[in-house]
């Protein structure tokens, strides 16, 4: 009887397994659906009819970000862009960010490794370095089991991670000395 049920979790475990690894990135993640107000509709607490100020729109490349090919990375917002020669943004997508975060300014991807374990413990992959601070090395990777949990805040770790499509497209853009530009 044991050699049954050890059988059956090994089965269900490799099924497992399969289902998340051929599962979207995206899967689970909450979509922000878009609202359009109703015509009339003042925007405004109180009814006063003055139209609410305007958030700016979070996926616009920041003006201040550079010329040419590049990748930006806005600390502030925890997003990442990706730009091509004609300025303008092919990609861009929310990142987690390290504990650990290189000063704003213009750096080059010095190294890359296609799967390695994070200082976190995590396996991650496509890892794209660009800078050292403190002997802690900063670099862009996507967890293989496409998590974005906070980092623990009492370890120095210095991977900006990101969902597994958005690591592939980095890995594809940013090659050894491309153009990464960093922004408060």
């Amino acid at each position: 009887m044991a050699g049954l049920t050890a059988a059956a979790l090994a089965a269900v475990g490799f099924l497992a397994y399969q289902a998340s690894a051929s599962a979207p990135d995206d899967l689970g993640r909450a979509r922000t659906p878009s609202v359009s107000p109703s015509p009339g509709a003042s925007g405004a607490p109180g009814g006063s009819g003055a139209p609410a100020a305007k958030k700016p729109d979070p996926t616009v490349l920041p003006a201040d970000s550079g010329t040419g090919v590049r990748l930006v990375y806005a600390l502030k917002d925890r997003r990442v862009w990706l730009v091509d020669d004609k300025n303008k943004a092919i990609r861009t997508f929310e990142v987690m960010p390290s504990t650990v975060s290189p000063q704003p300014g213009t750096y080059s991807v010095t190294s890359r490794s296609g799967s390695v374990t994070g200082s976190d413990g995590v396996p991650i992959e496509h890892v794209v370095r660009f800078a050292s601070v403190d002997d802690v090395t900063i670099g862009f990777s996507a967890a293989v089991d496409g998590s974005m949990a906070s980092p623990d805040p009492s370890r120095k770790t210095g991977g900006v991670r990101m969902g597994r499509a958005d690591g592939d497209a980095v890995w594809r853009f940013a090659t050894i000395g491309s153009k990464v530009v960093v922004l408060p």
